[in-house]
């Protein structure tokens, strides 16, 4: 806009000066002049309205020359400032700045915590949307501007700023909040690697004290994060690949961990084992080859089809191909396989194997995986034995560890488990919950999530029980239904599955399973001192402090 104002002052400086120096009309012989004052007000009020009036007197000749051709300029020059603001305001890095702006105030206006999440693809939508169902705050940079744009199109409970840019950029992701005191954290979902690798060492340097959780889906990039002490990193192939290793030798703690990581609500089927045997793998890339390494952890022996030989082909039985075709899937021995795995960056290609392979031998249990959201409805209806959506598992991933950051270290234990264990935990926690997901949730005894359980444990000689505090708050001999699944201690000691006489001490944190209506009324009960002094002895005592003073006295 420099040029406009330049031309408009221009015009408007040559329009007064003319003014000045043209002669007027004559009085007792002598031309009278404008002075600049009246010169300067009349052009204010004729080159912007267009109005006019000869002030202060009447002009002569030459003066109106003089006007006529300064109304046409100023008509002229208005038109191109005009024109050159309406440009200005449709050019797409003037509204990139607005928008910009318009983030940065949004983003410096939110004094709630909340999290940063980069990407905001089926991972980042994923994540998004679980959080603001739990009245989380989100704030989100978003690389593609249809993807950004459709925030306002999937009815988020509040507003979720979003910067679109390249979150890679030191500069987008400070602007985002990252080193605002209420950043919890900062989720690293691009689709790029390196992305994720620069927005992780921008989290390590500039928020050290904020947990990042980065996604990627290669080992050497999965390294390099870990090198500067990413706290949390997500393969989601390295996921599965673990999560099948755990089906095929302790298949109940595999259906444990389903049951724990699902979505909220909604029902988990128990489908039947992975077999043990030959399996046939197709598609030999990044995925691939961590599935591979996790079933020869196993021992099972896996033969694999890839239109290029594999670099460590020696180890493995090679079939060139893309399996879509039955003459690949026959040579690979499809027939005496008791498994499959589709693992191509192709949905289509994915579906195609496994039609084909079902049609060769319909017993075959059949991995497949799904690259885009997009295509659910396709593999829903193929109903196969196991689905690796990358999407849910990080959007899985992340959730566990941010809002339940103790179910992490409990999983961990269920691995590490027995078989049977598993298998009895199972059968207690499903056959009182049923097989729909359950509401996992962790407190944290102390001032702020339980106040009142806080300062009671505190006090000697009161010890607070499991079975005790697990009670109705309105009919105390009823239990909640919910349980006590693992205890971190203040000491930080930790205690698998208390039992019902355990003693809660100030500075637990104890994880959770069951319904959100317990969760509800257990927090009613750690907040409030009289339905905690209800719940552990049946006494109802009036709540505010006029009733307590006439009860007194009553008795």
């Amino acid at each position: 806009m420099r040029a406009p104002l330049t031309v408009l002052i221009s015009i408007f400086a040559l329009a007064v000066l003319g003014l000045t120096v043209v002669p007027g009309i004559e009085v007792d012989g002598e031309a009278r002049r404008m002075s600049f004052f009246h010169a300067f007000y009349f052009i204010s009020y004729t080159a912007t309205t267009i109005g006019f009036g000869e002030v202060p007197v009447e002009f002569s000749e030459a003066q109106r020359m003089w006007v006529t051709v300064c109304i046409y300029l100023s008509v002229i020059g208005w038109a191109y400032a005009i024109g050159s603001l309406f440009a200005l305001m449709q050019d797409s890095a003037f509204q990139d700045a607005l928008r910009t702006e318009r983030f940065a105030r949004e983003v410096r206006q939110l004094g709630e915590p909340f999290y940063l999440v980069c990407g905001y693809g089926e991972s980042g939508r994923l994540v998004t949307r679980a959080l603001d169902h739990l009245g989380i705050r989100v704030v989100a940079i978003e690389r593609d501007p249809v993807k950004a744009a459709e925030l306002d199109l999937h009815g988020l409970r509040a507003d979720v700023p979003c910067l679109v840019g390249d979150a890679a950029k030191p500069q987008l992701v400070r602007l985002a909040g990252l080193e605002k005191p209420e950043c919890q954290g900062v989720m690293a979902l691009t689709n790029s690697d390196e992305t994720n690798l620069a927005i992780a060492i921008a989290a390590r340097l500039l928020a050290p004290a904020v947990p990042a959780l980065c996604r990627t889906g290669s080992v050497e990039i999965e390294a390099n994060m870990a090198s500067f002490g990413t706290r949390h990193i997500i393969n989601p192939f390295e996921k599965f690949g673990e999560y099948l290793a755990l089906a095929l030798h302790a298949p109940s703690a595999y259906h444990l961990l389903e049951w724990l990581t699902g979505i909220d609500g909604t029902e988990v089927r128990r489908h039947r084992d992975p077999p043990r045997g030959t399996w046939v793998l197709c598609g030999y890339g990044n995925f691939g080859r961590l599935l591979t390494g996790a079933l020869e952890s196993e021992q099972i022996t896996v033969v694999l089809i890839d239109r290029d030989a594999p670099p460590d082909g020696a180890r493995h039985r090679w079939v060139q191909g893309d399996g879509t075709c039955a003459p690949a899937l026959r040579q690979a021995g499809i027939d005496k396989a008791c498994g499959i795995v589709a693992c191509t960056g192709s949905d289509v290609d994915n579906l195609s194997i496994c039609v084909t392979a079902r049609e060769l031998n319909p017993d075959l249990f059949i991995v497949i995986r799904q690259n885009h959201f997009s295509n659910n409805a396709l593999f829903e209806a193929f109903e196969s034995d196991a689905r690796v959506v990358p999407s849910r598992i990080i959007a899985h991933e992340c959730l566990a560890i941010l809002i339940t950051p103790l179910l992490v270290p409990f999983l961990d234990e269920v691995k590490a488990a027995r078989e049977d264990w598993a298998a009895s935990l199972l059968e207690r926690l499903t056959g009182r919950f049923g097989w729909h997901v359950p509401h996992v949730w962790s407190v944290r005894v102390d001032a702020r999530e339980a106040p009142a359980l806080s300062a009671l444990v505190r006090l000697p000689k009161s010890d607070v029980t499991i079975d005790a505090l697990l009670r109705d708050h309105a009919q105390r001999d009823r239990p909640l239904d919910c349980d006590v699944l693992y205890v971190h201690r203040d000491d930080g000691s930790r205690l698998l599955l208390p039992g019902p006489d355990y003693a809660i001490r100030a500075g637990d944190e104890l994880l959770l399973v069951g319904d959100r209506l317990a969760r509800s009324h257990l927090a009613l009960t750690l907040e409030n001192p009289n339905t905690l002094d209800y719940v552990l002895t049946g006494r109802d005592l009036p709540g505010g402090w006029i009733w307590q003073q006439l009860a007194r006295r009553a008795g």
